[in-house]
């Protein structure tokens, strides 16, 4: 069975029980940080079965050349925690608190914005000078 039938399957056995899909939900695409698309199924307005402070985003995957990476230049957080997922690609992080790191392919960051954060979000200057492959999730 295709990764597709499996998610789009209409019933599944689990423990002995029969369970269907609820619905499927598509995603939006939309320009985020210095202009770069992401596809994000949830929070949407016409998605109100969840909390506005869950969201997911997939960038890419996306092939840049060299010049063309961008990323999300400082901007806040409050309240809750973002976890990054990078496939593929270099970023570069960076907080008003202080903290910096760097993400290569395969890694992952959590991060706790608490009572307020401003951070960045940045392909290395390596990345964006030679271009590559860009993937990444965020929740």
């Amino acid at each position: 069975m295709s990764m597709v039938s499996e998610v789009l399957g209409i019933e599944e056995m689990s423990a002995g029980r029969r369970r269907t899909v609820a619905g499927v939900v598509n995603s939006i695409e939309t320009l985020e940080g210095g202009g770069f698309l992401v596809r994000r199924p949830f929070p949407k307005a016409s998605f109100s079965e969840f909390d506005p402070f869950l969201l997911l985003d997939e960038m890419g995957p996306m092939d840049l050349a060299p010049g063309e990476a961008k990323g999300a230049p400082d901007h806040p957080h409050r309240g809750f925690e973002t976890v990054t997922y990078l496939l593929s690609g270099d970023m570069e992080h960076k907080d008003s608190r202080g903290h910096a790191g760097r993400l290569r392919s395969g890694d992952v960051q959590w991060m706790t914005a608490g009572a307020g954060v401003i951070h960045s979000e940045m392909p290395s200057r390596e990345f964006a000078r030679n271009g590559g492959r860009m993937h990444a999730f965020q929740l």
